[in-house]
């Protein structure tokens, strides 16, 4: 058994049919990739998973456990944590208080992930500790984020386009920060429109087109597929 399965997963936005059929497979320690145009469905994918739109069809199970529409806070406390691409801090509270929010013991799970774990991997959010976080760069507010949903002690992390606007060196480190959570054991999905890290980093490549997975593959796979990249990846 798979450490996360998703089975025949649909949903729509009104009459808009925007998942028709979505199949993927984690494994425990897996760092999976989704890439795709703008549009493909991949951002939907992600925000149904973790129940914050509603499937209209299908099966997400954690572990074994049938996830599919059940609120997002009891998703979120089974083990599945979700970093949106548009950040959402709370923004009149401080860094620390965003952090204390994130945090929380699942039933019978060890605290894997501390506030002071958080500020080694990020001492710039330290040094603004008592800043509200509506006042933090676009960098420093990703790096929250991400912090806060790590404090959930999550099993499954997925994460939404972050690197988008950042710098490149806030990128890199963000990158070596990714690589360290998946070494301490929790599985990553992460849809990324940038394909260079995402072949950097993946264990698996997926590709999203018209609401389905189009292709899965290694990243050496991927990078020798000159059709699937120009049907389903470049913009012409």
């Amino acid at each position: 058994m798979s450490l996360l399965e998703i089975r025949d997963l649909h949903a729509h936005y009104d009459k808009s049919h925007v998942l028709t059929g979505v199949n993927l497979q984690l494994e425990a320690g897996e760092i999976v990739a989704v890439l795709g145009r703008n549009g493909s469905g991949r951002s939907t994918m992600l925000k149904t998973i973790v129940g914050l739109v509603i499937p209209s069809a299908g099966s997400v199970r954690l572990d074994g456990q049938e996830l599919a529409g059940q609120a997002a806070y009891r998703i979120v406390r089974a083990g599945i944590a979700y970093v949106p691409e548009e950040r959402l801090v709370f923004d009149n509270l401080t860094v620390e208080e965003n952090l204390a929010i994130g945090a929380q013991t699942r039933t019978g799970v060890r605290s894997d992930w501390t506030v002071d774990q958080m500020y080694a991997y990020f001492p710039q959010l330290q040094d603004r500790c008592n800043t509200k976080s509506g006042n933090l760069s676009g960098g420093e507010q990703q790096m929250l984020t991400l912090c806060r949903s790590l404090l959930g002690q999550p099993k499954v992390l997925m994460i939404d386009e972050p690197t988008e606007g950042l710098a490149p060196k806030i990128v890199e480190h963000l990158v070596d920060v990714m690589l360290d959570i998946n070494k301490r054991g929790v599985a990553i999905i992460l849809v990324e429109q940038k394909m260079t890290i995402a072949l950097r980093i993946a264990h698996r490549c997926l590709i999203m087109g018209r609401g389905q997975l189009v292709f899965e593959g290694t990243p050496a796979q991927l990078r020798q597929d000159a059709d699937v990249r120009r049907n389903w990846l470049e913009v012409s």
